[in-house]
């Protein structure tokens, strides 16, 4: 996955049955990837890291 690899690919190459199977052993790899994609458009966009905290309204 870390290398641009299909999860749908990952799966087939595995043997996994299921999708949910392969996406359920690589949870921290996905999580990993979301997180560098999140800073790179961060980056990009010229937000901060950290969203600032949002005010609840009533």
């Amino acid at each position: 996955m870390e290398q641009g690899v299909d999860l749908v690919v990952i799966k087939g190459l595995l043997g996994h049955a299921h999708i949910g199977v392969t996406a359920g052993v690589y949870t921290h790899v996905r999580l990993r990837l979301q997180r560098q994609a999140i800073d790179s458009l961060s980056g990009v966009l010229g937000h901060p890291e950290e969203p600032p905290d949002a005010t609840l309204v009533r």
